[in-house]
């Protein structure tokens, strides 16, 4: 099964308006609408360097962080209780619902990172599969001059010196 590709223009797009749509009523603070906006920046950037992985995986890096500082942000500001407005309840929503959506966009958005040439990121963490650029395929027959194991007697070759 192949994943569909997504346009990250479409995934800026959504975001955008979605961030905008929960602005709109002031019950976030002003760190909600710097950090989403400026990670959306960085996908501006993303978008007009096509061959920039540096550029994908610091949108992929960024829209990652801003799933826990959202989660914070509508921990610590949603009110809890209390009669509130149709226009808090719909920016709240579309606030939610960005955030419901932005693990989906991490999905394609690393999809859109291995496809300009990223490679899998492991943090440093030991890789699952292994190194097979050393291995030597048993298929073909090596066609070059055999190197002899050992010098022979009548070549003079400098060896170590003692000290």
């Amino acid at each position: 099964m192949e994943i569909p590709a997504i346009n990250l223009k479409a995934i800026v797009f959504v975001h955008w308006l979605l961030t905008t749509w929960g602005c709109m009523y002031p019950w976030l603070p002003l760190s909600y609408a710097w950090g989403n906006f400026t990670i959306l920046a960085v996908a501006v950037w993303a978008i007009a360097q096509r061959d920039s992985i540096d550029a994908v995986l610091m949108f992929l890096i960024g829209m990652s962080i801003t799933i826990l500082t959202d989660i914070i942000h509508f921990g610590i500001y949603y009110p809890s209780g209390g009669v509130v407005s149709s226009l808090f309840r719909f920016c709240a929503g579309m606030a939610i619902l960005s955030l419901i959506l932005k693990p989906a966009s991490c999905f394609f958005v690393y999809q859109m990172y291995r496809e300009r040439g990223g490679e899998y990121v492991s943090f440093g963490l030991p890789s699952v599969t292994p190194n097979r650029d050393s291995y030597q395929s048993i298929d073909q027959q090596n066609s070059g001059p055999a190197i002899p194991p050992y010098s022979q007697a009548g070549e003079s070759k400098a060896g170590p010196q003692a000290y």
